[in-house]
């Protein structure tokens, strides 16, 4: 490692140790709801009254933006993230490249990215960084976990079908590896409410998260169902967690847990 790679790493340490909880949300594979946890879950912390922050650290599928209705945004300097409550503050790359363009870029430019958003952003005062990180255990994503700093923390997201098990499986083993401890593990879209006779109609199975955590030691957290409350959230650029609905309550009752787990 050179002399610059080392002072850039000491000075994302001294950043990271500033702050009192980092959670890595991890997903097996793509499609599972992984943003869409991460916004909803910093924004019930920041009802709670906590001080929190989001990092967007997807490079491919910077998403958080469109979570809080803030797509399209630009800023000019990375050092500050963008303001989207008292409490909650979000950073991502969508915020620094034009829009609808892919980022086609080879593993250094990766992780020259990274690096310059964790070194770069000025966090502030806040209780939580919550990092979005990008789906699998690739370069991007061992990168991200291990440039967090030492106690950070980690919760698995999944759907119940067994080709997401699989995948969020190999998560589990992978946050345990680099020693990101493993708050738990939530299943997203366990089940759908319907509108009309809101009985709960179970079209991605339901129960494989909590088999799963149980086969891993790994604590279940709980899950959240698909509600129509969701969908539209989520497009209206609000999240679903200020909404009265199964989901949102369910939601609520996890971040419990986590904050019930971080007390240990």
């Amino acid at each position: 490692m050179t002399e610059e790679m080392q002072e850039r790493k000491q000075k994302i340490l001294e950043k990271m140790f500033k702050i009192k909880h980092r959670i890595a949300i991890i997903s097996g594979k793509g499609g599972v709801g992984k943003s869409t946890m991460s916004s909803n879950i910093a924004y019930g912390l920041s009802q709670r009254g906590y001080k929190v922050g989001i990092l967007d650290a997807d490079l491919h599928g910077p998403n958080i933006p469109i979570m809080f209705g803030k797509e399209g945004i630009k800023l000019s300097k990375i050092s500050e993230p963008l303001k989207i409550t008292e409490n909650l503050s979000i950073s991502s790359l969508s915020f620094f490249i034009p829009d609808d363009d892919p980022v086609i870029w080879r593993g250094p430019q990766k992780m020259g990215a990274i690096m310059e958003l964790l070194e770069g952003i000025e966090w502030d005062d806040i209780d939580f960084l919550i990092v979005d990180l990008p789906p699998g255990t690739g370069d991007e994503t061992l990168t991200i976990a291990q440039n967090i700093g030492p106690n950070a923390k980690s919760i698995i997201v999944t759907t119940p079908q067994n080709v997401s098990l699989l995948d969020s499986k190999r998560s589990v083993k992978f946050a345990k590896l680099i020693n990101l401890k493993v708050l738990g593990i939530i299943e997203n879209m366990s089940g759908f409410i319907c509108d009309g006779c809101h009985k709960e109609v179970n079209i991605f199975k339901k129960g494989g998260a909590k088999k799963m955590a149980e086969d891993t030691g790994t604590k279940f957290l709980g899950s959240v169902p698909l509600d129509s409350n969701v969908v539209e959230s989520c497009d209206n650029g609000t999240p679903f967690i200020s909404n009265d609905s199964v989901a949102s309550r369910n939601l609520n009752n996890i971040i419990t847990e986590v904050l019930s787990e971080l007390e240990k």
